[in-house]
């Protein structure tokens, strides 16, 4: 029943086309110099919106989204200090970072490196998409993250589709042996919150908490927003 962050989702105001999500126009630019820019210019806006936040009395942490591109810069921790300094009232606590699996691969113990100094900052990572990927079990044991996120294709499946609430059910119980925090992606009923509770996840985020919404219109809307009632007393189910 609680606010636990907000994810940065970046969208581009075309001038012919409009508002485009990022599936539109990041895979163009995930292989070109870009894409670090992009990276950073992210990662700033963050920050200065964690600040804007925070001044208004609003203190909850932003998850970004890194691309593999962006983490394996050589200075990237470098640059991360020279702006968490330019924001000294923002404590490093109040940025995480979201990895997909996939970027991960490319060079693990780099990875793993740049994972661990931003750890030592104060800066936590999630594993994004979790289960979409080949090697999740690596990325697990190599990777020091402190989340994991639960891609949203099986969620979607788990009220339809027997294998998909089995994959889910292991990978809660995988996210606790690794003492991990599991957060469902795409929750976007009231019914697939509940089977969620049920199977002892109580992390989520999906259209059934919010859609995506403009930095200023958030605080507004944690003000008015409650859990559905049915969420609020859900036991979980022993197996």
């Amino acid at each position: 029943g609680q606010v636990i962050g907000a994810e940065a989702l970046i969208r581009w105001i075309h001038p012919e086309r409009g508002l485009l999500p990022p599936g539109h126009f990041l895979p163009m630019i995930e292989e070109h110099p870009l894409a670090v820019d992009l990276g950073q210019w992210v990662i700033e806006n963050a920050l200065a919106q964690i600040e804007r936040w925070q001044r208004a009395g609003l203190s909850i942490p932003i998850s970004v989204n890194i691309s593999a591109r962006h983490l394996q810069q050589a200075d990237f921790v470098a640059r991360l200090r020279e702006m968490l300094a330019s924001h000294p009232e923002i404590k490093p606590d109040s940025l995480e970072f979201e990895l997909l699996e996939s970027s991960a691969m490319g060079d693990l113990s780099h990875v793993s490196r740049v994972i661990q100094e931003c750890r030592q900052l104060g800066i936590k990572f999630a594993l994004d998409d979790f289960g979409t990927g080949y090697s999740s079990m690596t990325c697990l044991k190599k990777l020091p993250v402190a989340q994991l996120k639960i891609d949203q294709s099986f969620v979607h499946e788990m009220l339809s589709d027997v294998d998909s609430q089995i994959i889910l059910t292991g990978m809660i119980s995988l996210g606790a042996a690794f003492d991990l925090q599991v957060i469902a992606e795409g929750v976007e009923t009231v019914e697939h919150g509940i089977r969620l509770l049920e199977l002892g996840c109580e992390f989520a985020q999906g259209y059934a908490i919010a859609r995506p919404m403009p930095a200023t219109e958030l605080p507004l809307w944690m003000q008015s927003w409650r859990p559905d009632a049915a969420w609020c007393n859900v036991q979980v189910i022993k197996h």
